[in-house]
C-alpha cells in the first residue's frame, strides 16, 4: 500500500480499500464516512495484530478457564400424561381431541 492509495504511513488499510469493500458490500458511503471507517478499521486491524503477536506456545487450548462440571439428574423413565389427563382441563373436547372454534368461516 502506498500513500497514493490513501494509506496513512503505518496504516494497515487504505481509504481506497475501504471504498472497495463498501462497493462489494453495496454500501453507499460519503467521503467523510470513508475517512472515518478507514481510521476505525485500521485501529481494529492494529488490535488484531497485537493480539496475534502474543506468545501462546505454552498456553493449553481451553474452551473455559474454569473447571466446570455439568450437573445432571438421573434419566428416569416416568409415565407420561395420558389422553384423558391431557383433555381433563380442556374447555371442550370431542372424540378424544381438543375442540376449538372454527376460524375463517370454514364449513363442515
Amino acid at each position: 500500500m502506498t500513500d497514493t492509495e490513501g494509506t496513512a504511513p503505518g496504516a494497515a488499510i487504505s481509504r481506497d480499500e475501504v471504498a472497495h469493500l463498501a462497493r462489494l458490500s453495496r454500501l453507499a458511503l460519503t467521503d467523510a464516512e470513508l475517512d472515518e471507517f478507514a481510521g476505525q478499521l485500521d485501529s481494529i486491524l492494529g488490535h488484531v495484530k497485537a493480539v496475534s503477536e502474543v506468545d501462546t506456545a505454552d498456553v493449553d487450548p481451553t474452551a473455559n478457564p474454569l473447571a466446570v462440571t455439568n450437573i445432571t439428574r438421573p434419566d428416569v423413565v416416568v409415565p407420561g400424561l395420558g389422553q384423558d389427563g391431557a383433555l381433563d382441563q380442556a374447555p371442550s373436547s370431542e372424540q378424544g381431541r381438543f375442540a376449538v372454534p372454527r376460524i375463517l368461516g370454514e364449513e363442515q
